[in-house]
């Protein structure tokens, strides 16, 4: 009995879906639609002429955006990284000019240290490494 009940639930729930356009059926009828409608009779009103000129105005203000997006930003992204790497290589060059860190003169104004650190020799900063120095 109750399974029969469950049944016929079912086929009620799914006859009734079937009937129904389906959303996506009709989201896919909105999108593919390309232009917008023309308004005549009853729907030619104020309120719907200004959300057709909303919608008009959205597609084009996406389009630009869409364009400015792949037009300018991309490249200047790309001009903006080539920049960077190329000030990255000039100031490694510079570095290659100076005298290795073993033989640079310590000046008495360089590591001031008031108190040592409460951490290993007391030396060393928190964040250093031996093998940098190499």
């Amino acid at each position: 009995m109750v399974r029969q009940q469950l049944l016929q639930r079912a086929s009620a729930l799914m006859t009734r879906h079937a009937l129904q356009p389906s959303l996506r059926n009709t989201a896919q009828r909105r999108l593919a639609s390309g232009e917008m409608p023309k308004l005549t009779g009853a729907a030619d009103n104020a309120f719907n002429r200004e959300r057709m000129a909303v919608k008009q105005h959205a597609a084009s203000s996406s389009d630009l955006w869409r364009k400015l997006s792949l037009y300018v930003a991309v490249p200047s992204l790309i001009i903006a990284a080539i920049n960077a790497k190329n000030l990255w290589d000039e100031h490694w060059e510079h570095w290659e000019h100076l005298p290795p860190l073993e033989e640079r003169i310590e000046y008495d104004y360089m590591n001031i240290r008031t108190k040592k650190f409460f951490w290993g020799d007391g030396d060393k900063t928190l964040f250093y490494r031996a093998e940098t120095l190499e």
